[in-house]
């Protein structure tokens, strides 16, 4: 399995118990679709290595304490801290304006004029706010992701069409008096 067919579930924090189960950490906004997880990917090294699940159960509403298959103090102490790994095709399709972060990286954002507001570089999701990276005109322009701005996704022409704030664009683009 390659990283670019998966997507980052969220991490192995910590042990839990004497047993030999860790405490899996989930970056999602739907925990409860993954309580029957069979198996994960553990990166490790730069490879993602397979590690199988006996049981699970949840310790927090965000958190998983997971009985790896076969477990030992080694297989334990080799997890800890370690990013967890899903592939891609277990995601559910998303339809009309959702979407996941790492399916719209390449798409041209457009405001309601079908002006262009650059390419998506990345997104942010690591702040109070995500946002959008784009580039535009060789400029980087920050653009918040609020459900309320998306008018349409359009997955085939790979453009995101957003009603955006007036001037938010040339905050971005436009030299203010102070840097002239």
């Amino acid at each position: 399995m390659k990283k670019e067919e998966c997507y980052l579930l969220g991490k192995i924090t910590r042990r839990h118990g004497l047993a030999g189960n860790v405490i899996l950490k989930l970056d999602t906004d739907q925990p409860e679709i993954y309580k029957k997880l069979e198996s994960i990917f553990l990166e490790i090294n730069g490879l993602l290595v397979p590690f199988f699940i006996e049981k699970s159960s949840w310790s927090k509403t965000d958190a998983l304490n997971i009985a790896f298959k076969n477990s030992s103090e080694e297989l334990v102490d080799q997890s800890l801290g370690k990013d967890v790994y899903l592939p891609l095709s277990t995601l559910p399709k998303l339809t009309g304006n959702q979407f996941y972060y790492h399916e719209i990286i390449g798409y041209n954002i457009l405001d309601e004029n079908d002006n262009d507001c650059g390419v998506i570089r990345s997104v942010n999701d690591q702040t109070a706010q995500s946002y959008f990276i784009t580039n535009l005109d060789g400029k980087e322009v920050v653009i918040p992701i609020i459900k309320d701005w998306i008018l349409e996704v359009d997955r085939s022409e790979r453009f995101i069409k957003m009603q955006l704030p007036e001037g938010l664009i040339d905050v971005f683009l436009v030299p203010s008096k102070k840097d002239e």
